[in-house]
């Protein structure tokens, strides 16, 4: 991950905005007796009238744990134009909040329920083996493709400049290294190419390189940064990710 640098003054109006999502699913489990129209509205009203506090004590737990009170006092204080415009629109939300829940399985599978009238529904993401959702789905069936020897569909986690070819390279892909580092030979990364490595004479190196990712991934923590995002594991390992066309892929590991 790269470091991190200061939010911009739009940045920061945005934070604030996945901030209220993050408190309205908080809030929005059966048995709540608000209703997310009713948290949107509040927020709104408490952003525009600088009851900071109030706004705050709106907030999730897992958000309230990445911004204290004195941030969060300063981005709106600091920041009042795009405060106003984040709460003008939260006062007048376009559609019907879709409530979600998700439940992280012991494989590091994650199975979203939605919730419709008063009952929970199983979301149709559960039935893509390979969703690339989002980074941990993306590393979920970027794993399960390589078991199932599925290498046709490996190739759709690869960044598509990676898959279209680089500079020959003379090793196969270790720690840090791009999934085309995979390709002793450049050019455009195949199906048949990823076989040749993972069932090939290096195969050992890289099954274990995927075991200590399997191992760590129901536990580990992704941090998301705009279209990149990180997973750390085992000693010193990283699992880096790029969203593109709105889909996350493996760009190291």
């Amino acid at each position: 991950m790269r470091g991190m640098e200061v939010a911009s003054p739009p940045m920061r109006a945005r934070c604030l905005f996945v901030a209220v999502l993050t408190a309205v699913l908080s809030g929005c489990g059966v048995g709540v007796p608000d209703a997310p129209s009713d948290t949107l509205r509040s927020y709104a009203r408490a952003l525009e009238e600088k009851r900071v506090e109030d706004a705050y004590s709106l907030l999730s737990d897992e958000a309230k744990r990445s911004l204290s009170l004195d941030s969060f006092r300063r981005m709106v204080l600091e920041n009042p134009t795009e405060v106003m415009e984040v709460a003008n629109a939260l006062a007048r939300p376009s559609g019907k909040p879709v409530i979600r829940s998700t439940v992280a399985l012991p494989n590091g599978d994650e199975l979203v329920l939605v919730l419709e009238g008063d009952t929970w529904r199983v979301d149709a993401a559960a039935v893509d083996l390979y969703s690339q959702a989002t980074p941990r789905q993306a590393l979920v069936g970027f794993l399960r493709a390589i078991e199932r020897r599925r290498y046709d569909v490996v190739l759709r986690f690869v960044p598509e400049r990676e898959r279209e070819g680089v500079p020959a390279v003379s090793k196969p892909a270790v720690v840090g290294e791009p999934l085309t580092a995979m390709d002793p030979d450049g050019g455009a990364l195949t199906a048949e190419r990823l076989k040749e490595e993972f069932e090939g004479p290096q195969k050992d190196d890289a099954l274990r390189q995927l075991e200590a990712i399997r191992t760590a991934l129901p536990s580990a923590t992704i941090e998301e940064t705009g279209d990149e995002a990180a997973m750390s594991y085992g000693v010193g390992g990283s699992v880096s990710f790029i969203r593109e066309r709105g889909l996350w892929k493996i760009r190291e590991f």
